[in-house]
C-alpha cells in the first residue's frame, strides 16, 4: 500500500480517535455490509425473456450510451468489472426477466432452473442474489394493473408469477447460503382521478395474501413489499401506496421497502427509517436519487445519502435493513454508473461510522444545542477522505478516481466493440 495513504490514514485516525471513534473497528463493520447492486442498470431494464417488449409501468430510461449488455454473459462480465472496483463483497439483485434460458417461458412459469447459471456465477464470485418479480413490460400489464387487475384471469397470472418468484428467491438463498430478499413491486394505478380507490386495494391485499400463503424458510427468503407515490400513467392514483404497504408489511411481517424516489419531492426517507424500525420486522432500502420525480438518477454523495447512512448507523438499524440500489441511466457509461452509485452508498455508511455520535447525543440530551451544532459543522471538514482511501486500498480496489481509467479501458476494449457488433447485426 502507498505509504502516503497509510500516513494520511494514521493522521486522520488520530483526529477521530480523540473523540472516541474507533476507526479500525468502523472499517471492520463496513466490510461486513452487503449492498445489493441492481442488474438492470447494465441493460436499461430490458432483460432477456422478451427483449422486444417496450418498457411500461411508469419506467423510462433515457440515453443511448454504447455498450449495453445484450446477453446474460455480457451482463455478468459488466457486473464483474464493476465489483472489481468496489470495496467489499456484495449481492446482485435480479428481476425475473433476467432468466438465462433458451427455453421460451412465461413469467408465471419461471423456475429455479431458469436461473441456475446466475447461481453458479454468484457462487464463483462469492456474491449473494436478491430477486424481484417483473410485473411490467408485458402484454398482461398493458392496462396498468397487475395484482389488482379487475379481471380474475389477469390477476391470476400475476399471482402465479409472484408465487413462482418467491420460490426462485428461496432457491437463491438455499444454494448460496445468503438470505435472498424477494421484493414485490407493481405499477398498478390510474392516470386520472379514480372513481373507486378502495376496490383495487382490496384486490391487491387479497392477491398478496395468496402470493405469500406458502411459508418459506426465512433463512432462505425474505419477502418485501414496495410502495410508490406515482408513475408515468399513474399520476393520480397508485394502488400500492406507502400507507397501504406499511400497513400490510407490519400486519403480515414483511419487509417494507423504502425507495428514495417513491415519495413526495419534499419527503426524505432518512427521516422515515427510525420511525418504521420501531414497528416493522425489517426494512428494504432502495437507494436512488430522484430529481423532480422518480427519475432514478445515479446515486450521488449528497446530503440525503449521507443522512441515510447516519440514520442507519446511529439507530443501529443495519442489522434489520437490507440495502439495495435502484437507478438506471443510459446517458453515461453503465459500468461507471454502478461504481459511482455503489461506492457512494458505502461512503455514506462510513461517514455514519465516523460521526461523534455519543458526543452529539450527550449534547442533545443536555439541551446543549450549541455544542451539537458546532460538532456537526466541524466534522464536515474532518479528513473522512483519508479513511476512505485507506479502506479502498486495504480492500484491493482503486483509490479515488483511479477506477475511472479502468472503466475507460473496459469501454474501449469491450463496450464499444460490443456496440459496433450490435450495429452490424441490426443492419
Amino acid at each position: 500500500m502507498d505509504q502516503r495513504i497509510i500516513a494520511n490514514y494514521e493522521a486522520a485516525k488520530a483526529l477521530y480517535e480523540a473523540h472516541g471513534i474507533d476507526v479500525d473497528a468502523a472499517l471492520e463493520k463496513l466490510a461486513e455490509i452487503k449492498i445489493s447492486m441492481h442488474c438492470w442498470q447494465g441493460d436499461d431494464v430490458r432483460g432477456f425473456l422478451n427483449k422486444s417488449q417496450a418498457l411500461t409501468g411508469g419506467i423510462s430510461v433515457t440515453g443511448n450510451y454504447p455498450g449495453a449488455a445484450g446477453t446474460p454473459q455480457e451482463l455478468r462480465a459488466d457486473l464483474e468489472k464493476a465489483f472489481s472496483l468496489i470495496p467489499g463483497k456484495h449481492k446482485v439483485s435480479l428481476h425475473a426477466i433476467y432468466a438465462d434460458t433458451d427455453e421460451k417461458v412465461e413469467l408465471d412459469r419461471i423456475e429455479p432452473k431458469h436461473f441456475e447459471s446466475w447461481v453458479d456465477w454468484a457462487r464463483e464470485q462469492g456474491l449473494g442474489l436478491d430477486f424481484n418479480p417483473t410485473c411490467f413490460s408485458h402484454e398482461k400489464s398493458a392496462d396498468g394493473f397487475t395484482l389488482s387487475h379487475p379481471d380474475p384471469a389477469v390477476r391470476r397470472f400475476w399471482i402465479d408469477h409472484c408465487k413462482a418468484a418467491r420460490k426462485v428467491g428461496a432457491y437463491f438463498g438455499e444454494q448460496l447460503g445468503q438470505t435472498c430478499v424477494t421484493n414485490v413491486w407493481v405499477p398498478d394505478g390510474l392516470k386520472d382521478t379514480p372513481a373507486d380507490r378502495l376496490a383495487p386495494r382490496a384486490r391487491l391485499k387479497d392477491a398478496l395474501d395468496e402470493v405469500f400463503a406458502e411459508e418459506l424458510d426465512p433463512a432462505h427468503n425474505l419477502d418485501a413489499v414496495e410502495s410508490k407515490l406515482f408513475g408515468l400513467g399513474s399520476e393520480a392514483y397508485v394502488v400500492g401506496s406507502h400507507e397501504f404497504y406499511m400497513g400490510y408489511g407490519i400486519a403480515n411481517n414483511k419487509l417494507i421497502c423504502l425507495d428514495a424516489g417513491h415519495f413526495h419531492p419534499t419527503e426524505v426517507i432518512s427521516n422515515k427509517l427510525s420511525a418504521l424500525s420501531l414497528f416493522a420486522d425489517g426494512i428494504l432500502l432502495h437507494v436512488s436519487r430522484p430529481m423532480r420525480w422518480d427519475s432514478d438518477h445515479v446515486v450521488a454523495f449528497d446530503d440525503e445519502l449521507i443522512e441515510i447512512g447516519r440514520e442507519l448507523v446511529r439507530g443501529d438499524l443495519l442489522g434489520k435493513t437490507h440495502i439495495g440500489l435502484d437507478f438506471f441511466d443510459a446517458s453515461i457509461n453503465r459500468v461507471a454508473a454502478w461504481v459511482i452509485g455503489t461506492r457512494n452508498t458505502i461512503k455514506a455508511l462510513l461517514r455514519g461510522f465516523l460521526d461523534p455520535v455519543e458526543a452529539l447525543r450527550k449534547a442533545e440530551n443536555e439541551f446543549d444545542f450549541t455544542t451539537r451544532l458546532a460538532l456537526q459543522e466541524e466534522f464536515k471538514s474532518y479528513p473522512f477522505g483519508a479513511v476512505w482511501d485507506y479502506y479502498c486500498a486495504k480492500q484491493g480496489v482503486p483509490v479515488r478516481e483511479a477506477w475511472l481509467a479502468e472503466v475507460k479501458a473496459y469501454e474501449k476494449d469491450v463496450l464499444l466493440k460490443r456496440g459496433a457488433q450490435a450495429a452490424v447485426a441490426n443492419n
